[in-house]
């Protein structure tokens, strides 16, 4: 079965032949690396493209990142968002970390074959990473309350993006309470705002401005 990424190209027109390329051979890279290294749900495999790959492009739908800005991606996995999101934006820098070194293998592989030059991937906690950042983005790695004190003073003061430098958090359900309890300034952007398809209906963009 040969899956590709149209689905990406529907809600991104823009792409160049390059970028539609990479797309498309995530399938094949991830199905290799994730019978190895189990970064993603056997049963989510064949919807990697909807689940992952467009999951993690919401957050473009929201912020447009600049060339030269630098994005670290906290608990990336296998990486998402941060694989995706280095193929949408090459000239922007991408570091992405992940305690666990099997994941990064992953990240690193495939970051390889794709000839990404805009990623950096490290075998690190959050608090170790020792570098300033425009904008962190991650994927539900923990509650607010947690995640925020790995990531504190990690930023760049000058923003140079239309939105002011922070967080740029996915996650999903109700997300009421959680951002109660952090005492985190939280703006909430749903993701079937730009996405039609039913598993978006639940998720957002979680966006703390720093």
């Amino acid at each position: 079965m040969e899956i590709k990424s149209t689905i990406i190209q529907e809600y991104f027109k823009d792409l160049t032949a390059l970028q539609i390329s990479q797309f498309d051979q995530l399938y094949e890279l991830y199905s290799f690396w994730n019978a190895q290294i189990n970064v993603i749900s056997r049963k989510d495999i064949d919807e990697l493209y909807e689940r992952h790959i467009l999951h993690s492009l919401g957050i473009a739908k929201f912020c447009t990142f600049k060339p030269g800005e630098k994005i670290l991606d906290v608990g990336t996995g296998g990486g998402f968002p941060g694989i995706p999101l280095a193929i949408l934006f090459p000239e922007t820098s991408f570091h992405l970390v992940d305690s666990i070194g099997k994941k990064i293998k992953v990240v690193t592989e495939v970051a390889a074959a794709l000839e990404l030059k805009n990623v950096r991937a490290s075998h690190l906690r959050a608090e170790q990473v020792d570098d300033k950042y425009d904008f962190i983005v991650s994927r539900a790695v923990t509650k607010l309350i947690d995640f925020y004190p790995w990531i504190r003073g990690k930023f760049n003061k000058n923003s140079k993006n239309a939105i002011a430098n922070g967080i740029l958090y996915l996650k999903g359900g109700d997300l009421t309470e959680e951002i109660a309890e952090s005492r985190l300034k939280a703006e909430l952007y749903p993701l079937s705002a730009y996405f039609k398809e039913d598993f978006f209906e639940t998720k957002y963009v979680v966006y703390i401005p720093q």
